[in-house]
């Protein structure tokens, strides 16, 4: 339920603009993402970066170079384009890791986290060599058994961006005969240590993320929407062999098999599910969901059902079909396979290296 809204896109309609705020507490660089009143599925989340150690002449510049930024170019031309006009490299990449967090690649790096936490048995803690997630995630090994420092940096910085930005978010919470709300502040992982192999490198972590082209060679991290195996209640379960790999030469926003395969997770398990593995969801959602929001139907379409047609190749989704809905909104009844995608489903008899944390 938390991945797929806490991921949202500028162009989703649920969006708000990016701003600047100040409080007793500090400075914060956040985006809301508004509940759609129609769909009792989707959540509101704020997510937000606490910029630390800041000055107030700093938190002017910022508050300037906030000015140079164009968010119509953004929603447009891509986020690369909008930020263009901002000159100092560090405020470039707080936007950007604000602008596109929870991407397709992120969601695959925090899929292969919670695997790999489930099998090391430590709980929300998981420790990793750098290497091996580049080659999980499919990048090819240069000549001298490492990887391009794009790669590396890359990584580098989809880490300290999971690790940086809070989510927050409330849950109704009954007190009595009232209801309340319990809010909840949490990043989707937190960075606790890293290892550099070669003791006399010179490398800091925030550095790396803000200004250079640089990776640590090992992290330990925790994860926080992780509950490990002692709770109760349901779970939503991946198959082992989910397909983490990111396609060669393609851009992270346009993996839209992760994109409604996260989707689908998140609607099975706060929806009501009919026998036989049967659920609906309005054509609408699915589009705002996948970021088809452009006015070329045709486009949108041809998209949306090839990325249902690699889902069946894969054996995720049985069948999928578009029926007619009230005021011509048409919704699309999938039947998923249970054997690979679960939802309501007790967490006795399950391997823990197959289950995926509800929360997230």
């Amino acid at each position: 339920m938390v991945l797929p809204r806490a991921g949202a896109s500028l162009k989703n309609p649920d969006v708000q603009l990016p701003i600047l705020r100040s409080d007793e507490d500090g400075y914060y660089l956040e985006m809301r993402v508004e509940a759609d009143p129609g769909n009792p599925s989707e959540v509101a989340v704020t997510r937000r970066v606490p910029l630390e150690n800041l000055s107030a002449e700093e938190w002017e510049e910022l508050k300037r170079q906030y000015a140079d930024l164009d968010f119509q170019s953004c929603t447009d031309q891509g986020v690369s384009k909008g930020l263009e006009k901002i000159q100092d490299r560090r405020i470039q990449r707080l936007f950007m890791a604000l602008l596109t967090f929870l991407n397709p690649r992120q969601v695959s790096i925090v899929l292969f986290l919670y695997r790999l936490a489930a099998q090391q048995g430590n709980g929300a803690i998981v420790s990793f060599r750098s290497n091996d997630l580049l080659e999980s995630l499919g990048y090819t090994r240069t000549k001298d058994g490492g990887f391009a420092s794009k790669l590396r940096s890359q990584l580098n910085r989809d880490l300290v961006a999971l690790h940086r930005t809070e989510l927050v978010l409330a849950q109704s919470l009954r007190k009595g005969n009232s209801v309340g709300a319990k809010v909840m502040i949490k990043s989707v992982l937190r960075i606790k240590d890293y290892e550099i192999d070669n003791v006399p490198r010179d490398f800091d972590l925030a550095k790396a993320a803000d200004y250079t082209y640089e990776l640590a060679d090992a992290y330990t991290v925790s994860l926080e929407f992780f509950e490990g195996p002692g709770r109760t209640g349901d779970y939503v379960l991946f198959a082992n062999s989910i397909d983490i790999t990111q396609k060669l030469g393609s851009n992270a926003k346009s993996d839209y098999k992760t994109k409604l395969l996260i989707y689908l997770a998140s609607r099975m398990k706060w929806d009501a599910m009919q026998d036989g593995g049967y659920l609906h969801i309005s054509k609408q959602y699915l589009f705002k969901n996948l970021d088809l929001l452009g006015s070329n139907s045709s486009r949108n379409n041809q998209i949306f059902w090839r990325t249902v047609d690699e889902l069946q190749q894969e054996g995720y989704v049985i069948s999928a079909q578009e029926l007619p809905g009230k005021k011509r909104i048409a919704t699309i009844q999938f039947q998923l396979n249970l054997e690979k995608m679960q939802s309501h489903t007790s967490d006795r008899g399950i391997p823990e290296r197959h289950r995926i944390p509800k929360n997230s």
